[in-house]
Order: structure tokens, then C-alpha cells, then sequence
């Protein structure tokens, strides 16, 4: 059941993205051909990569916990590469800034889901406490502003764009921390004490993989997005 979560919340969160990406070219008015063109390149590239951490987290090859970091490495850092590579050449894109600016706030909400996961994760021993609310990962706290920074915003105008931006600025730094968190139980567990890793074998699994190869660097891509939206004078 645990497993489940972790596979339904990633394919939740596929579907808003391809959804929201569907709306967004019928928005900018792009031929209908061309439209189903792009909606198949870019489904199909993601279960290209789907089937990718699938292979890396059967193979066993993840469930190392020696230097270098494997999963890091492996998983997580071709997606940041794309996610600086793909935002920077598009920047000035129509469809780029035909998204309304709150969506990539209010995807934001999804952290609640995950740091939940990571609790329900505990009693099993697949996690250690450190990277979960009742250790020192905070994100939970950070995910529940995300509706109302959105409403407030954009939807009411109370509050100045400058102010999105900023909180924007401030989720890197959360999931930088997290990453942290997560790294050093892994890979530097004497920074908290212990000789042997903390982490669990289990977690290299690919319903918990999909965290780090997927829901993690989104997280990551729609934050550069909400920038690059708010960073551009009108």
C-alpha cells in the first residue's frame, strides 16, 4: 500500500504536468498536428526515463552506498542539467509565459503528499528519521504556503509578484536542504554520529526512487519556471 502511494502521487503529478502542458499549446494557438507532436515526444520521453530508473533500481546497482554517489549521480543530476539546459533556451518562449504564473506555484502543493509518504515510510524502517518531519526535514511546513502565496498573488493581488519570487528562491533552498539531509545519512552518515549509513537498501527500490528521479527535480524545474515567469519585465 506504501509502495502504491509513492506510484500514484508521481503518476498524479505526471498528468497535471501533461494536462496543463496540453492547455497551454491549444492556448498559444499551434496547429493541431503539431500540438499531438509534442504531446507524444514529450510522454514518451518520460517513460523512456521512467523505464531508465526502473532498470537502475532492479539492477541493484543503486543499492550501494559507497562513494560516489550513485543515486545522485545517476538520477538526479541528469535532471537538473536538463531542467537548467531546456528553462535557459527557452526563457523567451510563447509557451513558456503563456502558462499563468500561479500554476507553478500551486504544483508546488504536492510536497504535503510526499513528506506525508515519508512519514508513513518510518514504522517500516525504510527511511531514517532524520529526513522526515520528525527529524529535521521542514518542506511540509514550506509545501502548505504554496496555495495561499498563489491566492494571495495572483488570484487576489494582495501581495506583490516580488513576493512569489522570493518564496520561490526560498523552495530551493528548502530542497537543497533536503538534498543535504538525504546525502549525508546516505553517503556522510558521520555527520550525524554513525559509522554506517543510515540509509535503507529498501529506498533504492523504484516506487521510492521515483522521489529523487522525479518528483524531487519537478519540484525543482516548476520553481526555475515560477523565476524565469517572474523575472521577465512586462
Amino acid at each position: 500500500m506504501l509502495e502504491a502511494g509513492y506510484v500514484l502521487l508521481s503518476a498524479l503529478m505526471a498528468t497535471i504536468i501533461f494536462l496543463a502542458y496540453h492547455a497551454v499549446l491549444k492556448k498559444v494557438d499551434i496547429g493541431q498536428s503539431i500540438r499531438k507532436k509534442r504531446m507524444i515526444y514529450s510522454i514518451s520521453a518520460l517513460i523512456l526515463w521512467f523505464v531508465y530508473v526502473f532498470v537502475m533500481s532492479q539492477s541493484g546497482f543503486l543499492a550501494n552506498f559507497e562513494l560516489p554517489p550513485r543515486f545522485p549521480l545517476l538520477l538526479i543530476m541528469p535532471l537538473f542539467v536538463f531542467t537548467g539546459t531546456f528553462l535557459y533556451r527557452h526563457r523567451n518562449s510563447e509557451i513558456l509565459h503563456a502558462i499563468p504564473k500561479s500554476w507553478a506555484i500551486y504544483y508546488q502543493s504536492f510536497r504535503i503528499g510526499i513528506e506525508s509518504l515519508f512519514v508513513a515510510s518510518l514504522p517500516f524502517g525504510i527511511l531514517p528519521y532524520h529526513v522526515t518531519f520528525e527529524g529535521y526535514n521542514y518542506d511540509i511546513v514550506f509545501a502548505m504556503t504554496a496555495p495561499f502565496v498563489a491566492y494571495l498573488v495572483f488570484n487576489r493581488k494582495k501581495i506583490p509578484q516580488k513576493v512569489a519570487l522570493f518564496w520561490n528562491y526560498l523552495g530551493l533552498i528548502v530542497i537543497a536542504w533536503i538534498i543535504f539531509l538525504f546525502t549525508t545519512t546516505a553517503y556522510f552518515p558521520s555527520v550525524w554520529g554513525s559509522e554506517t549509513s543510515l540509509a535503507n537498501v529498501k529506498f533504492t527500490q523504484f516506487y521510492y526512487m521515483l522521489v529523487p528521479a522525479f518528483l524531487m527535480p519537478s519540484a525543482v524545474f516548476m520553481h526555475v519556471l515560477s523565476i524565469i515567469q517572474l523575472s521577465k519585465k512586462e
